[in-house]
Protein backbone atom coordinates (compact mmCIF):
# COMPACT_ATOMS: atom_id res chain seq x y z
CA UNK A 1 0.00 0.00 0.00
CA UNK A 2 1.63 2.95 -0.83
CA UNK A 3 1.32 6.33 0.41
CA UNK A 4 -1.51 8.03 -1.08
CA UNK A 5 -3.60 4.74 -0.68
CA UNK A 6 -2.91 5.33 2.95
CA UNK A 7 -3.66 8.76 2.88
CA UNK A 8 -7.31 8.48 1.63
CA UNK A 9 -8.35 5.78 4.16
CA UNK A 10 -6.98 7.94 6.90
CA UNK A 11 -9.44 10.84 5.15
CA UNK A 12 -11.93 8.45 4.64
CA UNK A 13 -11.81 7.23 8.72
CA UNK A 14 -11.24 10.68 10.16
CA UNK A 15 -14.20 12.74 7.93
CA UNK A 16 -17.11 10.95 10.45
CA UNK A 17 -15.41 12.40 13.43
CA UNK A 18 -14.47 15.87 12.23
CA UNK A 19 -16.91 18.92 13.26
CA UNK A 20 -15.57 21.64 11.51
CA UNK A 21 -17.10 19.63 7.72
CA UNK A 22 -16.00 23.25 5.86
CA UNK A 23 -12.06 21.84 6.51
CA UNK A 24 -12.63 18.58 4.34
CA UNK A 25 -12.64 20.20 1.00
CA UNK A 26 -9.26 21.47 1.79
CA UNK A 27 -7.38 19.00 3.82
CA UNK A 28 -3.70 18.68 3.54
CA UNK A 29 -1.23 16.55 5.44
CA UNK A 30 -0.55 19.62 7.67
CA UNK A 31 -4.28 19.38 8.68
CA UNK A 32 -4.53 19.57 12.19
CA UNK A 33 -7.06 16.74 13.25
CA UNK A 34 -8.11 18.66 16.45
CA UNK A 35 -7.71 21.76 16.20
CA UNK A 36 -8.53 22.10 12.06
CA UNK A 37 -11.30 19.15 11.75
CA UNK A 38 -12.81 20.11 15.07
CA UNK A 39 -12.12 15.98 16.51
CA UNK A 40 -12.31 15.97 20.32
CA UNK A 41 -9.22 14.46 21.96
CA UNK A 42 -11.97 11.03 23.21
CA UNK A 43 -12.69 10.92 19.55
CA UNK A 44 -9.26 10.75 18.45
CA UNK A 45 -8.78 7.94 20.55
CA UNK A 46 -11.31 6.10 18.40
CA UNK A 47 -9.76 7.22 14.97
CA UNK A 48 -6.44 5.44 16.39
CA UNK A 49 -8.68 2.88 17.02
CA UNK A 50 -10.49 2.54 13.64
CA UNK A 51 -6.57 2.69 12.32
CA UNK A 52 -5.23 -0.21 13.72
CA UNK A 53 -8.32 -2.22 12.39
CA UNK A 54 -8.31 -1.16 8.84
CA UNK A 55 -5.08 -1.85 8.87
CA UNK A 56 -4.03 -4.81 10.81
CA UNK A 57 -1.39 -2.50 12.99
CA UNK A 58 -0.84 -2.14 16.75
CA UNK A 59 -0.39 1.90 17.64
CA UNK A 60 1.31 1.99 21.17
CA UNK A 61 0.22 4.64 23.63
CA UNK A 62 3.26 6.74 23.18
CA UNK A 63 2.99 6.57 19.02
CA UNK A 64 -0.69 7.59 19.62
CA UNK A 65 0.50 10.61 21.16
CA UNK A 66 2.40 11.97 18.50
CA UNK A 67 -0.54 11.87 15.85
CA UNK A 68 -1.14 15.72 15.31
CA UNK A 69 -1.93 16.14 11.79
CA UNK A 70 -3.24 13.46 9.35
CA UNK A 71 0.21 13.42 7.67
CA UNK A 72 1.53 12.24 11.02
CA UNK A 73 -1.02 9.56 10.79
CA UNK A 74 -0.04 8.31 7.46
CA UNK A 75 3.67 8.63 8.44
CA UNK A 76 2.79 6.89 11.28
CA UNK A 77 0.87 4.06 9.38
CA UNK A 78 3.43 3.82 6.72
CA UNK A 79 6.26 3.23 9.03
CA UNK A 80 4.39 0.25 10.68
CA UNK A 81 3.09 -1.15 7.17
CA UNK A 82 6.84 -1.13 5.72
Amino acid sequence: MNETEIYEKVVGLIKPYAKNTESLSTLTQESKILEDLGVNSARLVDIVLAFEDEFDIEVEDEAADEIWTIGDAVKLINTKLN
